[in-house]
């Protein structure tokens, strides 16, 4: 439920329709705008009538958001979200470049890879420490040393570090190093995970499931924006369906669709939507044409030798490459590609 308040409501009339919100046993979401000032009122809403609402001072309008999804909703929030990550902000005019291996693996790999995607116009660099694969024999990631070795990087580089979270127990470790969380598609619906990420401020980057629905997506970043944190971005990364051809189906459709239903940023994986580094410079292209706010791109200084998703990971050329055709098509739909400025980890997490 949205109480639209008046443009002249006081703040003392905007603090006493939050607590009558309260006294219904309803969670508060405040957006305070330019021109006005939206609460929400979260939760069981369906046998509150809206008029306990409308007579209170101050009170415009009361409205039913009629999506399951509430806070993500561009019903509740009509503009689009940009969030401010260190160096650069992502969902507004500018299209963020992430980029980095599939998993750090040595010093010298993360530091060349850095240093090369920096160079070609990424303006935050990805790498994995806790690897969730598919068989429990192969590498499975160097948890805290791959940590303190993107530390590292980023110190290098100033490129602010995205890394991929598995557990709620790995959290408090994880927000002392990274800007970044994210939640790969495994853990889409690990609600759990979920809910103790929406208890942190640390941004996060949400990948759709293998199988998930767009509106699944949207259920799952509710669960991080009901806990209070509101830095989240969506990512789409392919789905599974009958096509073996590639690693995945690139569902192109959902970023225009995402970007219909939500304010949130949404993000192209053209690497794990394609599994071929052949596909991922195409897919990036149109990822872009299409609406998407950004990507994030696998980029490994010797893919062959690679631990893993080698296959998909491109040389730094190519990737170089794709940032100018990238930034081509993003001049073209009247953007331009973020640039990382001086890094300052903020006091967010």
């Amino acid at each position: 439920m949205m109480i639209i308040m008046k443009s002249n409501a006081t703040p003392q009339q905007v603090e006493m329709v939050i607590a009558a919100v309260r006294e219904a046993g309803l969670n508060v979401h405040l957006s305070q705008g330019v021109e006005a000032t939206v609460i929400g009122a979260i939760g069981e809403t369906h046998s509150i009538p809206t008029e306990r609402f409308e007579s209170l001072d101050g009170v415009d309008t009361v409205q039913r958001i009629t999506q399951p999804y509430k806070l993500a909703s561009r019903q509740f929030h009509p503009e689009n979200t940009v969030l401010p990550i260190d160096g650069f902000t992502v969902g507004g005019e500018e299209i963020a470049v992430i980029a980095g291996p599939c998993s750090v693996e040595s010093r010298s790999q993360i530091i060349e890879t850095a240093l090369a995607v920096k160079e070609a116009g990424a303006c935050a660099l990805r790498g994995g420490v806790f690897k969730p694969r598919t068989s429990p024999y192969v590498f499975q990631g160097l948890g805290e040393e791959g940590l303190e070795l993107l530390a590292e990087a980023r110190e290098a580089t100033g490129l602010p570090i995205v890394v991929e979270i598995m557990s709620q127990v790995q959290l408090d470790l994880m927000v002392k190093y990274v800007d970044v969380l994210q939640v790969g598609a495994r853990n889409m619906q690990n609600f759990n995970l979920l809910r103790a990420i929406g208890e942190s401020r640390t941004a996060v980057l949400l990948k759709r499931g293998l199988s998930a629905t767009i509106e699944e997506l949207l259920m799952s970043a509710e669960y991080i924006l009901a806990g209070g944190n509101s830095r989240v971005m969506l990512c789409e990364r392919g789905i599974r369906t009958f096509e073996t051809a590639t690693r995945n189906t690139t569902d192109i459709n959902a970023i225009p669709v995402l970007k219909n239903l939500t304010h949130l940023p949404v993000i192209l994986d053209p690497s794990h939507s394609t599994g071929h580094a052949d596909y991922v410079a195409a897919i990036a292209r149109a990822g872009i044409a299409a609406g998407a706010d950004g990507l994030i791109v696998e980029v490994h200084p010797d893919p062959a030798k690679a631990v893993s998703d080698g296959k998909q990971s491109l040389r730094p050329e190519k990737f170089a490459a794709m940032v100018t055709q990238v930034g081509q098509i993003a001049q073209i739909m009247g953007r331009n590609l973020a640039t990382a400025s001086e890094y300052q980890k903020t006091g967010w997490a």
